[in-house]
């Protein structure tokens, strides 16, 4: 895409996704995800029912009349997407590629979260971290963010490692930190960082698949390639055995994810690119 074409569709991006942000996950973002704890914020004085372990005995002292300290949540928190760019991520049949749908998605938790002053950070990974943008405030740094996940394409075609992205991610990240794992979680194994990640962090895994991940077309004979390993070859896709293959190999990777999410204690949820994601997002944010 041309300098002029990238500016364009990042607009088109914000424009879409800043605006569900603002009117329908800006509440559901600050209830979902509390602060690190409570801060102090002022006094007042006592009033019957307060609690006596709250009373601030200097400035009662002073004033000769009982006053209470008041805390407010502290809000301010971190944001990290992690986020897949593997070559699996260029592909759909419906309304548009998995990694359409991961940006657009990535880009609501973005301004969800700057809308609430949080920081937002990206780890962007194929079978290796490909880039790294620490966490900052900010619109120009969100729009940056989004650029990059229109732009970006993994350096080589090896295929998806979720397990150094974790590595690395606990790595860069000392506090607790909010993090959003996107990807189609066709990945080598990734259960023991999974579970490392899930004990240091707030970890929510975002699969993202299509239909034609699962059920292959009946279509007869095609030539096919990996879009990961580049490797070709013919199938078969009148066999009934080929198809059932085929869905059982997407089953299997399924059943490993939300096991492994399961173990670990972090949660997991499913959007295929012919659903809303608005509203699997919203019931998320709603119920948890």
């Amino acid at each position: 895409m041309t300098t002029a074409e990238i500016l364009k569709r990042v607009r088109r991006i914000e424009i879409k996704t800043k605006g569900l942000s603002n009117h329908i996950f800006s509440g559901e973002y600050h209830s979902a995800f509390k602060g690190r704890g409570m801060s102090f914020s002022e006094v007042r004085e006592y009033s019957h029912g307060d609690d006596v372990r709250a009373i601030d005995w200097n400035v009662t002292a002073r004033f000769s009349t009982p006053f209470v300290k008041i805390f407010e949540e502290e809000r301010e928190l971190t944001v990290m997407l992690l986020i897949d760019v593997s070559s699996s991520s260029l592909f759909g049949t419906s309304k548009q590629l998995k990694r359409d749908m991961i940006t657009e998605i990535a880009a609501v938790l973005s301004f969800s979260a700057t809308t609430n002053n949080d920081k937002v950070g990206v780890i962007f990974f194929s079978d290796k971290i490909e880039q790294y943008i620490p966490p900052k405030k900010g619109k120009s740094h969100i729009l940056r963010i989004i650029r990059e996940m229109i732009t970006l394409a993994p350096t080589q075609r090896k295929g998806t490692d979720i397990g150094a992205c974790l590595r690395f991610f606990n790595n860069a990240s000392k506090k607790r930190t909010i993090a959003f794992l996107l990807s189609d979680f066709i990945s080598a194994p990734y259960e023991e960082p999974l579970k490392l990640t899930a004990r240091r962090h707030d970890l929510v895994g975002v699969q993202v698949y299509d239909k034609a991940d699962r059920e292959l077309p009946e279509v007869g004979l095609i030539h096919v390639q990996d879009s990961e390993t580049q490797r070709l070859q013919w199938l078969d896709t009148g066999s009934r055995q080929v198809r059932t293959d085929y869905a059982r190999s997407f089953d299997e990777h399924r059943k490993y994810s939300i096991n492994a999410f399961r173990k670990s204690g972090a949660e997991l949820i499913s959007v295929r690119t012919d659903e809303d994601y608005v509203k699997i997002l919203q019931g998320f944010f709603i119920n948890r």
